[in-house]
């Protein structure tokens, strides 16, 4: 009895380590590099062991594709019914990265703590069409850090799902709320009208630190990289303020700029 039982979970551990990824998944796991897929599956796929385990806490694994070497490395994957075995050619063809990790996670889009409505809580965070995913995955995470409860993104943003964003906000994606508006300045207007202050970080504003009658409720926006934060958006705010910049550079970079008007405004 004890030898037919561990011979059938032998067959079945065994049929679950071997099992391999099929081309027709390998296809669609490429595919979610674009955002175009990404909409139409409502699926989106992350890389690497930390970001993937990460975003398994908050959001439904499809499965997880992992490379031989990779496997065989972590054991305690091997059993994981959800697991599908690729070739090191066939990771690489998946992946976005140029080089690729061994780990690759496909997850459902919208689950735990992601909204479309709006965000309730003191502390929200606007984006006004910030593309680059590397400075909108850093502030999302910083936000997060900083004990925001929310981000609003304009239409004009870059993908919340996109691989690179995912990779640079190290799990806080599922710990905020986010909304996206049609229209980020109809959106705060309402905002304003609740008793929110709206402020603008824009280079032509007042002095950040010297900065007064912010109420405990409050919006910070952040603008595009390139443009800042748009005309129809200023028209919307309370306070339009922008940092010091005491040294020859004229400008900071987003992320950096909003990590430091984040903190500074919730000491």
């Amino acid at each position: 009895m004890h030898i037919c039982k561990f011979f059938t979970t032998f067959v079945a551990d065994l049929r679950i380590i071997m099992e391999k990824i099929t081309k027709s998944q390998v296809k669609l796991v490429k595919s979610l590099q674009l955002k175009k897929f990404r909409d139409e599956l409502g699926l989106f796929v992350a890389e690497g062991d930390k970001c993937v385990s990460e975003l398994e806490k908050g959001f439904e694994l499809v499965y997880r594709v992992q490379s031989t070497e990779y496997r065989v490395q972590n054991t305690e994957y091997r059993k994981q019914t959800n697991s599908l075995l690729a070739s090191p050619k066939e990771i690489e063809q998946m992946s976005g990265l140029k080089t690729p990790q061994g780990v690759i996670g496909v997850f459902k889009k919208r689950v735990n703590g992601l909204v479309d409505e709006g965000i309730s809580g003191d502390l929200v965070l606007a984006l006004d069409g910030v593309q680059d995913p590397g400075n909108l995955g850093t502030i999302i995470r910083t936000a997060d850090a900083a004990g925001f409860t929310g981000v609003l993104f304009s239409p004009e943003c870059a993908d919340l799902f996109s691989p690179k964003v995912l990779r640079a906000t190290m799990g806080s994606i599922f710990r905020l709320g986010f909304s996206f508006p049609s229209s980020l300045p109809e959106a705060l207007e309402q905002y304003k009208k609740d008793g929110y202050s709206v402020l603008s970080s824009q280079l032509d504003g007042s002095p950040f630190y010297e900065r007064q009658d912010v109420a405990s409720s409050f919006i910070l926006v952040i603008g595009n990289e390139g443009n800042g934060v748009s005309d129809a958006v200023k028209a919307v705010a309370t306070h339009r303020l922008c940092l010091p910049m005491r040294g020859g550079a004229e400008s900071l970079n987003a992320a950096v700029a909003a990590g430091i008007m984040m903190y500074d405004l919730t000491r």
